[in-house]
């Protein structure tokens, strides 16, 4: 078999994926890539337009992973069972493929990835989880953004050892869950005049 033979688009975005988690996303290149499948940089134009479309292309794909795990851990859940079943599945996708995880936090252009399936069901499930908190907007995106904040930061510090002290690390986790359970449920509503933007 020649060593073009069997590219695709899915073929190389995998195999993006792949080198994101071993040499970090921010390292993958398409010279990169083309040497792992033993071709030409050229050869991988006739399937990924450029390098953004490629790190694009893996950013959809670990977003779908990612929210795949996430929704097999809350069905069937609801109010902190969830939360935490939601946390859980979120940190060890974000501590096990750490390039892959890289590439879900990449800003990317809305009109490439809107209406996408794994922005759909991301949208579905979270959202989903924090209406059963009696949340509606604006507050269900300050949540997000609240979850999100927290997670990532978590997840960013623990993978790069940030944290010294001796506490055990899963012990804080679940207590920062616990209290972020609490903060859902006590949330500070907006005064009526202020829950809408001008």
């Amino acid at each position: 078999m020649s060593p073009r033979a069997g590219l695709t688009p899915d073929r190389l975005t995998e195999a993006a994926a792949d080198l994101a988690d071993e040499i970090g996303f921010e390292n993958v290149t398409l010279a990169a890539l083309a040497k792992r499948f033993g071709v030409k940089d050229a050869s991988l134009y006739a399937h990924v337009r450029n390098l953004q479309d490629l790190r694009t292309r893996v950013a959809l794909l670990a977003g779908g992973e990612m929210i795949d795990r996430i929704a097999v851990a809350v069905a069937g859940r609801a109010g902190k069972d969830a939360l935490t079943a939601f946390a859980g599945a979120y940190r060890a996708y974000a501590l096990e493929r750490p390039g892959r995880y890289a590439a879900t936090q990449t800003r990317m252009d809305q009109s490439l990835i809107s209406g996408t399936p794994a922005l759909r069901r991301t949208a579905e499930i979270t959202y989903g989880m924090l209406r059963a908190y009696g949340l509606a907007e604006p507050d269900l995106t300050d949540a997000v953004r609240l979850l999100r904040a927290t997670f990532h930061g978590y997840c960013a510090l623990e993978s790069a050892g940030g944290f010294g002290a001796p506490r055990d690390v899963q012990k804080s986790w679940d207590r920062a869950v616990d209290a972020l359970h609490v903060a859902l449920e006590n949330w500070p509503h907006l005064p009526q005049e202020e829950s809408t933007d001008d």
